[in-house]
């Protein structure tokens, strides 16, 4: 055995890094690629028909014993069952819809919500963290947005995705704190 290679992608897609690298890996060192089921390599028909033009040879072994005929066969039924599954699908899903049934996931808009709410407090979090560094940069005397932004940049402070910060970025720190501000109840 050369290499072990994992493949967590569809058998639909044909662009797959692990497949790709199982395939460098065998021309490299003219070896035969085992894979456990034929119809999870692929089941489309033209996708097996190059790759066994490619020069590399495959063995499937739930059916080690296949001549390149009953590859081809084989691959021609399982492409032909994919198309099945999904036309029959189709249907059960128009059927359904035409009964009445609504389809998609019932709790997506409460989900949705939840997200936002997680994100928002978290930016929130964010914002509440460098605003007194922005607060610090502007005492010393550097008040344009634009910067506000090179001297947090200059200083290493990260944005919340990990980049370099830019003068709308800061201004969203800004308009978020007075945001803050103006929502929260006054004591007295």
């Amino acid at each position: 055995m050369v290499a072990e290679f994992v493949e967590v992608e569809s058998g639909k897609l044909s662009d797959r890094l692990q497949l790709a690298a199982a395939l460098g890996a065998c021309k490299k060192h003219r070896a035969k690629l085992v894979i456990a089921k034929l119809d999870r390599l692929s089941r489309n028909l033209a996708f097996i028909a190059t790759l066994m033009d490619s020069g590399v040879e495959f063995i499937a072994v739930d059916n080690p014993h296949a001549n390149k005929l009953t590859i081809h066969i084989l691959a021609a039924v399982a492409q032909h069952e994919r198309e099945m599954i999904a036309q029959r699908t189709k249907d059960a899903l128009q059927a359904a819809k035409a009964r009445g049934k609504r389809l998609g996931n019932p709790k997506l808009g409460e989900a949705r919500q939840r997200a936002f709410a997680a994100n928002r407090a978290a930016a929130d979090g964010f914002a509440a963290n460098v605003l007194p560094i922005i607060h610090q940069i502007q005492a010393s005397g550097v008040q344009s947005l634009r910067g506000v932004a090179r001297a947090l940049t200059a200083r290493g402070v990260k944005t919340a995705r990990g980049g370099e910060w830019s003068a709308v970025q800061v201004a969203d720190i800004l308009r978020r704190h007075t945001e803050t501000s103006v929502n929260q109840p006054q004591e007295h």
